[in-house]
């Protein structure tokens, strides 16, 4: 592979990659594919909620990385017709980062915190007066001169999303009036996905090919989406622009992904594992594949686990016979 070859296939500019990633989205929450229950539930409480002219409740997404709980917040606010601000749990390292957010939000914007769950427990508990209450209390001066100031809020909509509910405190989880779970997209779903997507990238693609990505995406529109794009450099550079079963069986082989969807750091998990007589701890399977534990936990994992190919005990990760077989 030449230098030119390796440069489209590791993807384009950053700039490049989120306007695509933007164009993809659906613009209303009738162009979403998948997901009906939460779409039909969320349709029923927007529309309840600009019935009564009043803000909406607070939204809890959960479910793994990929599945749009981005993508729903963005379309809550739409069909709102509110602004959205957005943000995430690690940049929230204090309580005053908030204030400046809490402030600036107008009646019924939505504020949303993605990775919701590793915001800290001071930030966490901020929230709770300003979620219930719609009021924040400001500590000026210290010491001695030390006094409060209560400041009042507009009635926002607060929208997390999490990858790990079980990590939200139970009263922090309470202040949520809708809970809802994305689950990974049956094949039938995600090639819906591709087909769309395609279509707006403008990347010809056979229905036998989409089947192919659809079926090797992880239950996952992201994947899906990423494979897509890489598809079609693979057919610029090497077909004739347009995606084939071929054209898509070498994408995917050059992208290191196999016939059901494991990657390269899936098989090294199932590697560590399978030459393991006993169970394995995540820090160990952490340490031996080279990559963070809550990356494999939260992203190679569910995956691993829904496909049958490995288990998780109360000493550590053990692998199945099918795992060893998908190593054969």
């Amino acid at each position: 592979m030449n230098e030119r070859e390796e440069q489209l296939l590791n993807g384009h500019s950053q700039r490049v990659e989120l306007e695509y990633e933007t164009a993809l989205r659906p613009r209303t929450l009738g162009e979403f594919v998948g997901q009906l229950k939460v779409v039909e539930n969320l349709s029923v409480f927007i529309a309840a909620a600009r019935g009564r002219n009043e803000p909406l409740d607070h939204i809890l997404f959960s479910g793994m990385p990929g599945l749009g709980k981005t993508t729903l917040a963005n379309l809550v606010s739409h069909e709102m017709g509110v602004g959205m601000h957005a943000t995430s749990g690690p940049a929230l390292e204090r309580a005053g980062d908030l204030v400046s957010l809490l402030t600036n939000l107008g009646r019924g914007d939505v504020l949303f915190i993605d990775e919701i769950h590793r915001m800290p427990k001071a930030v966490e508990e901020y929230l709770y007066s300003a979620m219930e209450d719609w009021h924040i209390d400001i500590m000026l001066d210290s010491g001695p001169a030390a006094r409060s100031v209560r400041v009042s809020l507009q009635h926002f909509t607060l929208i997390g999303a999490t990858t790990r509910e079980g990590l939200l405190s139970a009263p922090f989880r309470a202040r949520f009036g809708v809970l809802e779970r994305l689950d990974p997209y049956p094949v039938e779903d995600l090639q819906t996905i591709v087909t769309r997507s395609a279509k707006l990238l403008g990347v010809p693609i056979e229905p036998a090919a989409t089947a192919l990505v659809a079926q090797r995406s992880r239950g996952t529109p992201r994947v899906a989406n990423r494979i897509l794009k890489r598809l079609r450099d693979v057919a610029q550079v090497k077909g004739d622009g347009r995606v084939d079963v071929p054209v898509a069986e070498r994408g995917l082989a050059m992208l290191g992904i196999d016939r059901i969807g494991l990657t390269e750091l899936d098989r090294r998990i199932l590697r560590c594992l399978a030459g393991s007589s006993i169970a394995v701890g995540l820090k160990t399977v952490a340490v031996a594949v080279g990559e963070e534990e809550d990356t494999i936990e939260d992203t190679y994992e569910p995956h691993l686990i829904r496909e049958g190919l490995i288990q998780k005990t109360p000493r550590g990760r053990v692998i199945t016979e099918l795992g060893k077989a998908a190593l054969k």
